[in-house]
Order: C-alpha cells, then sequence, then structure tokens
C-alpha cells in the first residue's frame, strides 16, 4: 500500500517532490552529496511520490536508449523496478535515518581489543554507480565509559553508511565517526577490502583487483604494537 501524500498547498501543486527537498536543503544550508544522509528534510509519504518520480524520468533513460519497453516483455516494467532497487535498497541509506541503536554502560569495564567481522558490505562507487562490494571488520578497545552495542548493531551501522552512492575512502571514515560517536571507545580500528565492479565490468575489466583500505583512531593511532595486533588477527585471506 503506498503511503499517505502529503498535503500541498495550492503553490505546490505540479513542483516535482525533489525540487521540494532540494529547497529544504537549500534554506537550511545543507549539502546533499551522493553519500549525505538527507532523511531529516524528507517528509512523510514523499519517498513514494520520489518513487514514482525516478521511475518516470528513468524511462526516459531506457528510452533515449532505444530500448522498447512498450514491446520487450522483459524491459517491460523495468524503470519501475531500477526506481524501487535505487531507493529502497542500494540508496535507502541516503533516505531513512539511523537504524536504533541501544547502548549499554561497560558494567564489566572490559578494556581488551574486541573485532567485529567481516561483516558483508554493499555499495555502490558514485563514478558509475557500479557495485562495490566487500567485507570489514572493525576493532574496538573500550574502556570504563565505554557504550557497549551488540555485534549485530555494526552491521547495521555499517549497511546505513554503505547504502549510497560512495568512494570507498570516505564511506570507512563516515563509519568509524558513526562508531566513535555511538561508543566513545579509546581507540577504533577498521579495515575494508572490497570489489569495485567499475574496474571489472567495465574500463580495465580487471576481475580480481581489490581495494583495501583502513582507518584507525585513538589508540590504534599511537601504539604500533595494538595495531599490529588487530592486523594479524584478520583472516582476510583464505
Amino acid at each position: 500500500m503506498k503511503s499517505t501524500t502529503p498535503p500541498q498547498d495550492a503553490s505546490e501543486e505540479g513542483t516535482p517532490v525533489s525540487v521540494k527537498i532540494r529547497e529544504r536543503l537549500a534554506l537550511a544550508h545543507k549539502r546533499f552529496y551522493a553519500n549525505d544522509n538527507i532523511a531529516d528534510f524528507v517528509q512523510p509519504g514523499e519517498l513514494e511520490l520520489l518513487l514514482d518520480e525516478v521511475e518516470l524520468k528513468m524511462q526516459g533513460v531506457l528510452d533515449s536508449l532505444v530500448i522498447d519497453t512498450a514491446g520487450d516483455h522483459n524491459t517491460g516494467n523495468t524503470a519501475r523496478r531500477v526506481a524501487k532497487m535505487y531507493l529502497n535498497e542500494v540508496f535507502k541509506g541516503r533516505y531513512v535515518q539511523a537504524p536504533p541503536i541501544t547502548e549499554f554502560p561497560n558494567a564489566e569495564h572490559l578494556n581488551e581489543l574486541m573485532i567485529v567481522g567481516p561483516i558483508t558490505v554493499r555499495s555502490a562507487c558514485s563514478h558509475h554507480f557500479c557495485p562495490v562490494i566487500g567485507k570489514i571488520w572493525i576493532g574496538v578497545m573500550p574502556n570504563e565509559h565505554t557504550n557497549v552495542i551488540g555485534l549485530s548493531k555494526y552491521a547495521r551501522l555499517a549497511e546505513w553508511i554503505m547504502g549510497r552512492p560512495q568512494i570507498q575512502e570516505e564511506a570507512v571514515v563516515q563509519l568509524a565517526d558513526l562508531i566513535m560517536e555511538k561508543t566513545q571507545p579509546d581507540g577504533l580500528a577498521i579495515v575494508m577490502e572490497a570489489s569495485h565492479y567499475c574496474m571489472a565490468w567495465r574500463g580495465v575489466k580487471d576481475m580480481d583487483s581489490k581495494m583495501i583500505n583502513s582507518v584507525m583512531r585513538g589508540v590504534f593511532l599511537k601504539d604500533s604494537t595494538l595495531r599490529r595486533e588487530f592486523l594479524a588477527l584478520i583472516p582476510r585471506k583464505g
């Protein structure tokens, strides 16, 4: 069932919903880059309207590609499917609020290295909208004031951040910022290894190339022994 359409005054009738959202962002002096979350500026019911708008424009793209979507049974509903894929799946992290995360005090005063992963992540490059698929490992060094969150919540946060057109380097930094904000640990380390289909599917068409990058915060930056321990414990090979 479609969401309830938000009320409109007469002056807004016929204005595309994307234009209204852009105007709110401009009034708030907020940017809306590909990897930004704009959920605060999307009103109830507007995602369904945005879906209709993207479908219409996607149909224009198919028409310009000279694809007979009226006669071709394989592409008859492709515009709608692509619109739903972008808004409700692969770019969902732009349009919805962060997942709710229950935080608990570190009652046992845990202060040993904890590693979560590999977490499978899926994103898309912001240059060609080709898939970026890989894994991340998260290392946390808690202190007595650190907020403890469930292991599955790291995956939820990663999914929310990665669900946007990205470049890998910025995605890992965004995830690190978010986890630091949520947990307040002494240190945080993240490593991401991913295949980029803008290299495998097009361009040089190298199917085996991967990109690996890391972000280190707090004690992981200062303590080389801890950093080596984290990196040594990541079973990336095999």
